[in-house]
């Protein structure tokens, strides 16, 4: 799956978000490591490494 990676450098790290998904964004000290924080972090959003027995539990806050 191919997204866009919106990114810019801060004083100390590189900052981005993915232009089809602009809720998941990260940072890395290097834009290697920024480029694989984001898609660590789209992993998780997405759930793709949830089991198929997982669980469930509402939450009130």
């Amino acid at each position: 799956m191919q997204h866009t990676l919106i990114y810019w450098r801060s004083r100390k790290f590189w900052l981005g978000k993915l232009e089809e998904h602009p809720e998941i964004m990260t940072q890395g000290r290097t834009l290697r490591e920024l480029q694989e924080n984001i898609a660590d972090a789209y992993r998780l959003m997405v759930m793709e490494d949830v089991p198929a027995t997982h669980r469930k539990k509402e939450l009130v806050f």
